[in-house]
């Protein structure tokens, strides 16, 4: 039975970043499998099943999307989800697997039959090309056929080296999952077969580059005219991420791969050459100059985790492409602490701890209702905002590994007690790596909470594509002039951080005014 990648919410890919279960080992269900890591966190893959692990079908290192292959599993079908495997599909998958064995054992050839890898959640692909004929002699990755659904077309190559016997399907066939594509015979001299890659390709006139490059690379490529107004370019999804990074148009890039497939090394090729070919000075950001730190004393180098080195990346982005404005503000909230003080009792009961975060959180709420403008996102196209008509908000969670921005789900819906659980679940799951990856996705506006560390103010950095921030420092009481004299009051340091192109300093001024006036009073909330 096919093991797959599970659900990765609004996530692209992940990478494969440990293979728990080694090939022909007994597996029982709960048993992680592989770990995968996103740009924010990591997730177990466990096994669905008992069963015996026959083979993977992804490796360390492996970028890997919902629904990608991991491996293939023998099941006990008192356990297995679904219908049991019938004898002729057990027979197959052990033909494909022991023939190259087999047959160097005896010293004789064996057939074996080449099948449509899974398609997910597509039922039928069409046949567009057929790339090998009967009596062909073929090779591991060479292309035998290219599957076409309505979204995009995908290269199904040769999981090992052998000669076809029979070829199963002709143009504009449909075929589903697990059907036939080749037979192939193979003799004592081939290595045990390999799953196949399967590349998604589709067809553009160029693919596009980034809006506001930041490297020579970038400019380079993007003032270079394209080579063709119409070409099919063959690339996996993990070099087209990085061409997007990067700026580079891949119907400029020359693919070194089967029928053309770009890989990374060919990007990265055409990068240098670009560079070498066409000198940008200024068009790049200057590096900081290394500096040999030994010379002046004692120095040790402690690695960062990935987390924060992909936080690292993460900030130096959002800091690069969002011009930011930050407004600072103190709220009076003298009075929703003491409301919240005789809360205590009836908190301890309900086994909650009810801090001003969940306050906070309520406010903002009301006030990106009012402001929908704080609660979008500028269109890639430069020319729209996309405001989202539902509100989660990412509070930053400060953790071992690194800054982390778990996702409280419409919060606009939640009374005080439910937040309040909301806040301490996702942290306490935050320290103990126990997030899934949806628990880090779909944030519209992010609360950073420094607490009894936060000071007086603090520049918060837009969690892009997000627009705006909101940083809250130390309560501190202060005295405040009532008119007649100074009272002690107490008062809580906000700073808002907002994308200029979006959100001007009227906006800023207006919602930082509103969102002042609820903690300072909050019955307004109930208004």
């Amino acid at each position: 039975m096919d093991l797959l990648i599970p659900s990765l919410g609004d996530i692209e890919e992940v990478e494969v970043i440990e293979l728990c279960i080694a090939p022909g080992s007994s597996v029982s269900a709960g048993d992680t499998l592989i770990v995968i890591e996103s740009d924010k966190a990591s997730m177990d893959v466990p096994a669905e099943f008992d069963g015996v692990l026959e083979s993977f079908a992804v490796q360390v290192g492996d970028r890997v999307a919902e629904g990608a292959l991991i491996g293939v599993m023998t099941t006990d079908t008192s356990n297995a989800p679904g219908a049991p495997e019938t004898s002729s599909s057990v027979e197959q998958r052990v033909d494909a697997v022991a023939a190259p064995e087999l047959a160097q054992a005896v010293g004789a050839t064996s057939n074996i039959e080449i099948l449509v890898p899974d398609l997910g959640d597509i039922e039928e692909v069409e046949v567009i090309e057929v790339a090998v004929a009967v009596g062909d002699a073929i090779h591991f990755d060479s292309l035998l056929v290219v599957l076409e659904s309505d979204k995009a077309s995908m290269e199904v190559p040769a999981e090992q080296e052998g000669r076809v016997v029979d070829v199963a399907v002709g143009v504009g066939d449909r075929v589903a999952s697990g059907a036939v594509i080749v037979t192939v015979e193979v003799s004592s001299a081939i290595a045990e077969p390999q799953q196949p890659e399967v590349v998604a390709a589709t067809t553009v006139a160029a693919e596009p580059a980034l809006a506001n490059p930041a490297s020579p690379q970038s400019v380079v490529d993007v003032a270079a005219a394209p080579r063709s107004t119409h070409s099919t370019i063959y690339a996996g999804p993990a070099v087209r991420r990085l061409a997007r990074e990067l700026g580079v148009s891949l119907d400029r890039v020359k693919g070194s791969g089967q029928r053309g497939r770009i890989t990374k090394d060919d990007l990265k090729h055409h990068v240098k050459q670009q560079i070498a070919a066409t000198p940008t000075p200024g068009s790049g950001i200057p590096e900081v100059p290394a500096v040999d730190f030994s010379r002046f004393g004692p120095v040790h180098e402690d690695a960062m985790t990935r987390m924060q080195q992909q936080v690292a990346v993460n900030m130096q982005r959002s800091w690069l492409n969002v011009p930011h404005v930050t407004q600072h503000d103190s709220a009076d909230i003298s009075d929703l602490e003491e409301f919240r003080q005789s809360l205590k009792a009836e908190a301890s009961q309900r086994g909650i701890k009810l801090t001003p975060l969940a306050f906070i959180i309520r406010a903002v709420c009301y006030a990106l209702a009012q402001m929908p403008k704080f609660n979008s996102s500028l269109h890639p196209d430069k020319q729209h905002l996309i405001v989202k008509d539902y509100i989660n908000i990412g509070v930053a969670t400060n953790t071992e590994e690194g800054l982390l921005v778990p996702v409280i789900r419409e919060p606009n819906t939640k009374g005080l007690w439910q937040l309040s659980e909301d806040i301490a679940d996702l942290a306490e799951k935050a320290r103990n790596k126990k997030l899934a990856l949806d628990d880090l996705a779909g944030g519209t506006f992010t609360v950073s909470s420094l607490g009894a560390l936060g000071g007086t103010g603090f520049t918060p950095i837009v969690n892009a594509p997000e627009v705006a921030i909101l940083g809250v420092g130390r309560l501190a009481t202060q005295p405040v002039w009532d008119g007649s004299e100074f009272q002690p009051r107490q008062m809580l340091p906000l700073s808002l951080s907002y994308d200029h192109r979006v959100i001007n300093g009227a906006d800023g001024g207006e919602f930082m005014r509103l969102l002042t006036q609820l903690l300072a009073d909050v019955r307004r909330l109930a208004l």
